[in-house]
C-alpha cells in the first residue's frame, strides 16, 4: 500500500524548492536594486523577469495548499506560531507585485515604486528566513494544536536566518543576471558574484555550527558517528560549488554561476531536510502524526496530480517563450 503521508510529504517539499529555486532569483534582484542607482540598468533588471515573476508564486500557493488538504495539524499550528512573520512576508510580496505594474507606468514618482519594489523584495525573502528559523528552532504543540506564544518565533537564530536568505537570494539573483544581461551590467555583476559567494559561504558556515545549538537531537544526527562520515559528503559539495562558482566568474562563463549558486540552495534544502526528519512540526509531530485521513489524502492527490504536471509545462513555456538576452529598451520598464 502506498504510503500517502510520504508523497504528499515529498509534494510539498518540492513545491517549496522549485518556489525558492524561481522565486529566489527575482527577489534577490530587488535585493540587488540599491546598489544599481542608475535607472537604466534598473529597467534592465526588472524586465528580466518582468514576464515570469508572479507565475513563481505558483508555487508558494500549492504548498500551503497541499498542507492544509495533506497535512491540517502542521497547517494550523505553523501558521498560528508564524501568523506575524508570514503576515509581513505577504505584505512584502503585495508590495513588490503593485511596484512591478505601476512602475512601469510612473514617471515622476518611479523613485517610490523603486523603493517599494526594494522594501518588498527584501522584507519579504527576511521574513520567509526567520520563518524558516523559527520553525527549525520548534514550535510546542499539545493536542494537536499550537501551544507557544504570539512572539516565540523573535530570536536572534531566526534573524540571522533572515539575513543568511537575503544573502541567497541575492546570490541567485546576481547569478540569473549574468545569464539575462549583457555589456556593463554584465561585467557589475560578475564582479559582485565573488564577494556575495563568500559571503554566502560565510552565512552557511554560521548557520551550520548554530543549527545543532539549537536543538541538540539535530546536534546528535549530524555530528554523531557514523552519520557524520554519511552527511560529510553536504558541506564538502557546498565547498566545491563555491570553488566552481569563483572559477567561472574568472573564465566569464554565464550560466554556470547560477547553476552552482542554485546547487548550493539545494544542498542547503537538502541539509534542512535531513536534521528535521521524520518531523513536519519540528520536534515532536511526525509526517505521520500530522496526516489527514487517508482518504483525504487520496482525494486530494487526484487533484494534485493533474494539475502539477500543467503547472509545470505552462513555467518551462514561459521560461522558454522568454529565454535569451534583455536589453535596455526590451519590454514594458523604459
Amino acid at each position: 500500500m502506498l504510503d500517502l503521508s510520504l508523497i504528499w510529504a515529498g509534494i510539498i517539499a518540492l513545491g517549496v524548492f522549485i518556489y525558492v529555486m524561481l522565486d529566489g532569483f527575482d527577489l534577490g534582484i530587488g535585493i540587488l536594486f540599491p546598489f544599481f542607482p542608475d535607472e537604466a540598468e534598473r529597467d534592465v533588471m526588472m524586465n528580466t523577469v518582468a514576464p515570469v515573476w508572479d507565475g513563481n508564486e505558483t508555487w508558494l500557493v500549492l504548498g500551503g495548499a497541499g498542507l492544509f488538504a495533506a497535512f491540517p495539524v502542521v497547517y494550523s499550528a505553523v501558521l498560528s506560531a508564524l501568523y506575524l512573520p508570514l503576515i509581513l512576508m505577504l505584505v512584502g510580496l503585495i508590495f513588490r507585485g503593485v511596484a512591478f505594474e505601476i512602475r512601469a507606468k510612473a514617471t515622476r514618482t518611479r523613485h517610490w515604486w523603486d523603493l517599494a519594489f526594494i522594501a518588498g523584495s527584501g522584507s519579504a525573502t527576511f521574513f520567509q528566513g526567520v520563518a524558516l528559523g523559527a520553525y527549525i528552532q520548534g514550535i510546542p504543540v499539545l493536542n494537536r494544536e499550537f501551544a507557544g506564544g504570539g512572539f516565540d518565533w523573535l530570536s536572534p537564530f531566526s534573524l540571522f536566518t533572515g539575513l543568511g536568505l537575503l544573502v541567497t537570494y541575492a546570490v541567485l539573483g546576481c547569478g540569473w543576471l549574468i545569464i539575462k544581461t549583457e555589456g556593463e551590467l554584465q561585467r557589475k555583476m560578475f564582479a559582485l558574484m565573488r564577494p556575495l559567494t563568500a559571503l554566502l559561504l560565510l552565512m552557511i558556515a554560521l548557520v551550520s555550527l548554530w543549527t545543532p545549538l539549537v536543538d541538540p537531537a539535530i546536534a546528535r544526527r549530524w555530528f554523531s558517528l557514523p552519520n557524520l562520515f554519511y552527511l560529510l559528503p553536504v558541506p564538502v559539495a557546498v565547498a566545491l560549488c563555491v570553488r566552481g562558482i569563483f572559477r567561472a566568474v574568472s573564465r566569464r562563463q554565464e550560466k554556470a554561476p547560477y547553476f552552482l549558486a542554485l546547487a548550493i540552495a539545494a544542498l542547503g534544502y537538502v541539509g534542512f531536510l535531513i536534521s528535521i526528519w521524520p518531523h513536519l512540526v519540528p520536534p515532536s509531530v511526525t509526517i505521520w502524526q500530522a496526516a489527514a485521513p487517508r482518504s483525504s489524502q487520496a482525494f486530494a492527490l487526484v487533484g494534485a496530480l493533474i494539475i502539477i504536471p500543467i503547472i509545470l509545462v505552462y513555467t518551462a513555456l514561459g521560461y522558454w517563450v522568454f529565454r535569451g538576452k534583455v536589453r535596455a529598451g526590451d519590454g514594458g520598464y523604459h
